[in-house]
Order: C-alpha cells, then sequence, then structure tokens
C-alpha cells in the first residue's frame, strides 16, 4: 500500500483529465456546435421573417425601390455576416446583398426548389449547388393577399459557425483546466491529510511487526488518521511495557527460585561429601526446610497472582461483619506478636460492620497488610487496625510504628517482587508478591490501597470496602 496508493491515486487523475480532455473534444465539441448552428438558425431565420414582412413585402407592393431594397440588405447583410437574397419562387435571383445585380441579365438558381425546407428551419450545403463550400441556409416566404411571391434566403458560411463553436469549446477546455488545476488541491490535502500519515502509520505497523515496540512517531492532526496513530503508539507502548515487565517478571522469578535452589544444593552437597559434619546436620536441615518453604511460598504466591490476573475473575461477594474478620486475622498473630514484643490495637467502628466483599479474599488483604505490619515494626511497639465509615465506604487502616518506607519507593512496592533497600535485612523469606496480591484483590473488588509512610516512623495502609445495607437494618 505504501508503495501504490499515492501511484494509483495519481494515475486516477490522469486518467480523469485524459477522459475529460476527451469528452470536451467529442461530446461537448459535436453539442456545441449543434448548439450554436440552432441558435445561429434560429437568429437568421427571425431575421428572414422580419424581411420578408417588410423590405420585401413593400418591393413586391411597388412601395420601395429595388435599389433601396438592395442597400438596405447590404447594409444588413454586412451586419450580421451573411448573405441576403430575395429570389422567385422559379428560382431567378431578384436581390442579392452587395450585388447590384443587371436587370438585363437573369440569375438563376438551378434546382431550387422550396419545399425541401418543409418541416425545417434550416439547411446545409452549397444551396442546390450555387455555393462551393457549405453555408447554413434559412428561408421565409414572402406572402402578399395571401400569396406567396417570393422568398427571403440568408446564407451563412459553416465556417463561420464552426469558428464560434470552436471559440465556446475553448472556453470548455478552460473550464476543464481549471477544474484540473482546482482538483489539485484535493491531491495536495490527499497527500498531507491522508498520504503522509499512512505512509508514517504503515513504517510504524512494520517497526511493530519486526518487534520493535520503542519505535515512536507522530502525526499532527485531530481527525481519525491523529487518532489512529496515537491509538497505535499507545499500543506499542503498552505492549513494550508489558514486554520490560515480563522480562523483570521473569529475572525477578529466576533470582528468587536460585538463590534457595543454590543454597539448598549446597548445604545438601555439603553434608553429603561430608564438608558439614554429622552432628550439625539437624541445624543445617532446618535451614533447608526454611528455602523449601520460601519457595512454597513463592509459587503459592504466584499461583495466586496469575488466578487473580486473570480476566473474569469470579468474586464470591456476600455480606459479612468486616470488625470480627478482623479479630480473627489479629488473633492468628498472636504467638508472632508475643515473640516479638508487638501489640496489636483494634480500634473498630461498632461491634459490628457489615462490608460486602469476597470474605476469603479480603481476609487475605488482611493477613497479608498485618503481616507486613508486625515483620517491619521495632520490638515493644503497636499496630493499629482501625475501621472507619464515610458516605457509602467502610476504610481499613493498618499502621505501624517500623522502618517506613522511603518516599521513592512508594510508588513501586505494589509492584511483583519489589523490596525496598530497608525491607531486605528484616524480611529474608518475603518474596515481594504480598501487596502485589493486595492490590490486584482490592481492583477486582474495583477499590482501591493507599499508602502513607515517613522512613523511620512507619507506615499506614488504607483500603475501601463497599458498605452493606445490613447495618442499616441493624440501625432501624
Amino acid at each position: 500500500m505504501r508503495k501504490t496508493l499515492y501511484i494509483k491515486f495519481i494515475l486516477a487523475y490522469v486518467l480523469f483529465a485524459i477522459f475529460g480532455f476527451i469528452v470536451v473534444a467529442t461530446f461537448v465539441s459535436s453539442m456545441t456546435l449543434d448548439q450554436c448552428r440552432q441558435k445561429k438558425a434560429n437568429s437568421l431565420y427571425k431575421e428572414a421573417t422580419t424581411i420578408a414582412n417588410s423590405y420585401a413585402a413593400d418591393l413586391y407592393s411597388s412601395e420601395v425601390s429595388l435599389d433601396s431594397v438592395t442597400r438596405q440588405l447590404t447594409a444588413l447583410s454586412s451586419y450580421i455576416g451573411a448573405d441576403i437574397w430575395i429570389i422567385n419562387p422559379s428560382g431567378r435571383m431578384v436581390v442579392e446583398s452587395g450585388i447590384t445585380l443587371d436587370p438585363s441579365r437573369e440569375v438563376y438558381v438551378d434546382g431550387f426548389n422550396p419545399t425541401e425546407f418543409a418541416g425545417h428551419l434550416y439547411t446545409e450545403g452549397t444551396f442546390f449547388g450555387f455555393y462551393k463550400e457549405e453555408h447554413l441556409s434559412v428561408l421565409a416566404p414572402i406572402v402578399t393577399n395571401y400569396r406567396t411571391n417570393g422568398y427571403v434566403v440568408i446564407h451563412v458560411p459553416e465556417s463561420t459557425i464552426s469558428a464560434e463553436a470552436a471559440a465556446q469549446l475553448n472556453i470548455s477546455y478552460l473550464e476543464l483546466l481549471i477544474l484540473l488545476l482546482l482538483s489539485l488541491i484535493i491531491l495536495i490535502f490527499f497527500t498531507e491529510i491522508v498520504y503522509i500519515p499512512l505512509r508514517k502509520i504503515t513504517k510504524a505497523t512494520e517497526q511493530y511487526a519486526a518487534g520493535n515496540m520503542h519505535y515512536r512517531f507522530s502525526v499532527d492532526s485531530e481527525d481519525e488518521m491523529g487518532y489512529l496513530a496515537a491509538s497505535l503508539n499507545y499500543m506499542a507502548s503498552e505492549i513494550a511495557r508489558q514486554e520490560d515487565d515480563q522480562k523483570k517478571f521473569i529475572a525477578n522469578v529466576s533470582h528468587d527460585f536460585r538463590s534457595p535452589l543454590t543454597s539448598i544444593r549446597g548445604f545438601l552437597t555439603a553434608m553429603l561429601d561430608g564438608t558439614i559434619p554429622t552432628g550439625m546436620h539437624e541445624k543445617y536441615l532446618r535451614v533447608v526446610l526454611n528455602e523449601t518453604e520460601r519457595l512454597t511460598k513463592l509459587t503459592n504466591g504466584l499461583l495466586t497472582l496469575n488466578n487473580l490476573n486473570m480476566n473474569g475473575m469470579l468474586l464470591q461477594r456476600t455480606d459479612f461483619d468486616i470488625n470480627d474478620t478482623i479479630r480473627s486475622v489479629a488473633a492468628s498473630f498472636e504467638q508472632t506478636c508475643r515473640e516479638k514484643s508487638v501489640q496489636i490495637d483494634l480500634v473498630l467502628l461498632g461491634n459490628v460492620l457489615y462490608v460486602n466483599a469476597d470474605r476469603d479474599k479480603i481476609e487475605q488483604v488482611l493477613y497479608n497488610l498485618v503481616d507486613n505490619a508486625v515483620k517491619f515494626s521495632h520490638r515493644d511497639s503497636a499496630v493499629k487496625i482501625e475501621t472507619s465509615e464515610r458516605h457509602s465506604k467502610v476504610f481499613v487502616s493498618v499502621k505501624d510504628s517500623g522502618i517506613g518506607i522511603p518516599k521513592d519507593d512508594q510508588k513501586l512496592i505494589f509492584d511483583r517482587f519489589y523490596k525496598t533497600d530497608l525491607s531486605r535485612g528484616k524480611d529474608k523469606k518475603g518474596t515481594g508478591l504480598g501487596l502485589s496480591i493486595v492490590r490486584e484483590i482490592l481492583r477486582a473488588h474495583d477499590e482501591n490501597i493507599n499508602v502513607i509512610s515517613t522512613e523511620g516512623v512507619g507506615s499506614e495502609f488504607i483500603f475501601s470496602l463497599k458498605r452493606s445495607g445490613l447495618n442499616d437494618q441493624l440501625e432501624d
């Protein structure tokens, strides 16, 4: 398309010009000539009728002299550019414009037959052989006392009519030329508005097909072409981003799997070759067990994320008490909190607060958030879980007094495998998938999660849920 579309358009324009000139040279030429001939015949016939009813009628009624009529017709003949005759029914010339006839020498039109004009406004030819070239002739009878005394005949050369038609045809050619020049504007607009943007788009699609998703182009237009170009650019950028994310994902997965596998292999090899004494096997087997638990946790996290990202993920929405769920999750961390001397404070709105959501998935959200809060809290500190209500939403806050999150990292913590530099030393078994799972679950619920954190002070995660109508029934 890039190589032929413009040529096809140019070819169509050239063909339009050629056929335009052919039409003008044939059909328009013929029509113009016929129109000029008909117009000339009508004009001459009116003149002939006027002469027949005036000068010629007066001549036959002896009211004017032959010389006077000859002078008048000669002047009129010069004015209209035609020969004017008055002839008898027998064909004898009575008056010929521009010539004074000799009375002693009669001039006849041999074979003159006025019936040939019957039903015709004019005739074409040499007028019964009188002329050597083609003439257009009109005839009007001279009638006095209900009797035809003669005829007024006016002749004009066909070459004169053809010249007039040619002049008008030149105007048609000029109009066609102007039309073609004006149509060049369409070609220019097509080039600038359609062809050049289309060529850019075609080149871009070739680049994308070749795998260069980072290729960018611009079309300065606000019409469909501009929208198409913007859509292609956006599509390419999204694909490029997804490819980059995929590469990062594979790199992160490979790294997170390789580290524990390398550790497991190293310890097991050391125990088999005797590098690690038999008495210390139990210690290092526990290390191997911890690494396998880490691999299991990583695998489960990946499976969870994969299920959450699948289109059409079904949520089992029910109305349940979020306060009761929070109490249950907090209770599951009792032993961990006792070992680390961390206290969980619950500030819950009312005894019962119903929300509409998938209970199991929201419980997983709470577990991940509380797990992080406890994990990154300092010893002898507190984790605060609070519920509140605004409009038709219930908000849940999980706040710790731990190491906090640097400002530059706060936009990245929900990405897969992402860990801040501050958390790496404290999160030996973490996979970097917990907050990604939290975000995907809440997105599936059409809800949001935000983080407020200050480095060295602590972090607060706040997410929203749909408020259940059961709360209104309880109030009633």
